[in-house]
């Protein structure tokens, strides 16, 4: 099958958080308010310099499957919910997709808003 190329690409927006509680409500929120079709959670290490020290932490990665008509929307629930001074709260374009999984975080994320 040929991959769906569409003209408003598909999203993975990434955030971390720390706590495993936080990341399910975050996910659960964002899939509920049809800002993106499907999050995935996973437990991760990471390392980074803050206030003056490298941390070292556990934290969960939330990946977000959404459309790039509702990166905003998506940045400022997560943003809401978000316990950190400073998320990390970024996007990764999707170049290609299965057209039949394209179609499905299609319909369930909410539809562009066409201006007149």
């Amino acid at each position: 099958m040929t991959p769906h190329l569409s003209a408003d690409p598909f999203l993975m927006v990434v955030t971390t958080v720390g706590s495993a509680e936080l990341a399910r409500q975050m996910a659960r929120s964002l899939v509920e308010q049809q800002l993106v079709a499907c999050a995935q959670i996973s437990a991760i290490e990471s390392f980074y310099p803050w206030e003056g020290r490298v941390q070292h932490d556990t934290e969960w990665r939330i990946l977000f499957k959404t459309q790039r008509h509702l990166y905003a929307q998506v940045q400022s629930a997560i943003q809401a919910l978000h316990s950190y001074d400073l998320p990390a709260i970024h996007a990764v374009a999707v170049e290609a997709i299965e057209p039949a999984y394209g179609d499905w975080v299609q319909s369930h994320c909410k539809p562009a808003v066409l201006s007149v």
